[in-house]
Order: structure tokens, then sequence, then C-alpha cells
């Protein structure tokens, strides 16, 4: 079994998950990103959703191994343990509470009991407080604070459920689709964000958004059928044979 140094990264190998009338394999893989962005690129149907699902607990496969750094194996872990163990997802539609505020739905996310006492108890302190301000800060937000969530654009909205993502401090952030809908001026804005993130921790983007992709990623890989075709920078694989046939059908 191949072992790699760096914890902030997964392996996963011939995976296979089945779906009714069809099914749907994801060949042998490993990823190791440090703390980079890697952007993932492929047709629809590809398997990149269902990359994700199995590598957050979402969906179980059938056969197959997922490893997290060189020990954790995540098939052992349902989707809460997956998720203390420092792997967040953003779905492409923003899940966020539309009725409370900016601030309100940051400060739930923090990273602290949930249980009924100590929700009914709990106080910001000031490592807490400070932590709050600087995702505000990192999501474009700071001067939307009271804003209701309901009434941000949607951009704003992919923004807060990023920074709620953010106030878990995971190691791993899995984004499907992240500029999805938004102006130019968002999907700008939503590069400095992740940029910013770089060093800090690793990201693993699915985008359609090649320009976005290229400002981003440190490593594009494409999917075809479920398996890597192709993975280096934007300019290796978009010169790529193999990526070139599957694209345009050449």
């Amino acid at each position: 079994m191949h072992k790699f140094g760096s914890f902030f990264g997964f392996w996963y190998v011939h995976l296979f998950q089945k779906f009714f009338l069809h099914s749907k394999q994801l060949g042998s893989s490993h990823s190791d990103l440090g703390q980079k962005s890697m952007g993932w690129h492929s047709p629809n149907g590809a398997g990149k959703t269902t990359m994700m699902d199995i590598i957050t607990g979402k969906t179980r496969p059938d056969e197959g191994q997922v490893f997290f750094g060189s020990t954790i194996d995540l098939l052992r872990h349902n989707e809460p343990e997956i998720a203390q163990l420092g792997i967040g997802r953003k779905f492409q539609k923003p899940t966020v509470f539309e009725n409370l505020s900016v601030f309100e739905n940051l400060e739930l996310a923090l990273k602290t009991p949930k249980d009924v006492k100590s929700s009914i108890f709990f106080k910001l302190d000031s490592v807490q407080s400070d932590r709050l301000a600087e995702v505000l800060h990192t999501i474009h937000l700071a001067d939307s604070v009271l804003t209701q969530a309901g009434n941000l654009s949607h951009g704003q909205k992919q923004w807060l459920e990023i920074g709620m993502l953010l106030m878990q401090d995971p190691k791993l952030l899995l984004l499907d689709e992240p500029v999805a809908g938004m102006t130019d001026h968002e999907t700008e804005r939503t590069a400095e964000l992740f940029l910013s993130l770089k060093g800090k921790h690793s990201l693993m983007v699915v985008e359609h958004d090649m320009g976005f992709i290229e400002t981003i990623s440190d490593i594009v890989t494409v999917l075809c059928d479920g398996s890597v075709l192709a993975q280096g920078t934007l300019d290796q694989v978009q010169a790529d044979e193999r990526v070139i046939e599957v694209y345009l059908g050449r």
C-alpha cells in the first residue's frame, strides 16, 4: 500500500459504486496536496461529485479504500466523524441559515460542543471573536456582519458558507462548483478568497470555469468515466492529447 508523507491529502483505489441500473467506477489514484489548491475538471457524469461523496462518507463504495493522510481510513468513519477529522465540504447550492445574520451563521459554525447545556451557556471568548472577525474579512463580508443571510446575493451566500466551513478550521476543503451562478466580479473576489487560503488549508475545487481554475489551482486533474485522465498544470492538461480527444472527440 502506498503511503505519502504529507497529512494533507487523500488516496483512493478502485472505488466502485452501483447506481440502480448503471454503475460508476472511480479508478486508482492518489493525491498529495500539501497546502495547495487542486482543481478537478471533467464532463458531467465523470465522477467528480461521487468522489466527494465517498471522501466525506455520504456515499459508501461497494469496494475499495480511501485514506486521508497516511493512516486514516475514511471508510471506518461516518460523516460527522469525517468532518471532525478536518474535511469540510461545500455543495453546489449554498446552505446557510437565511433567517439569521451573517454573524450568527458564523457563530453557530464555531467548533464548539453543541449539546443543550453548552449551547445555553455559550459565550464568545476573545480568541473566538478574533477568529470570527478574521473569517469575516477573508470572505469579504465584514461590512455585512448584521445583514440577514437571506438578503445576501448568491455569491455572498456562497462566501458565507465557505466562512462557516473555515470556522471549523478544516485541513481539507472540498468545494463543488463554488462560482456557478456568480457574476464576473463575484468570481474574481472568490478567486482572491481562495488564494488567501493557500498555505493554511488544502483546497479541492470541482469547477467548469477554466479561467477560475487557472487562477487558483496549483494542480489540475481531469476525470473521464470515473478515472484520472490527466494531471498537471492547466497548460499541461490542455495540451494532453487524451484530454483533447475526450473534449473535442477528435
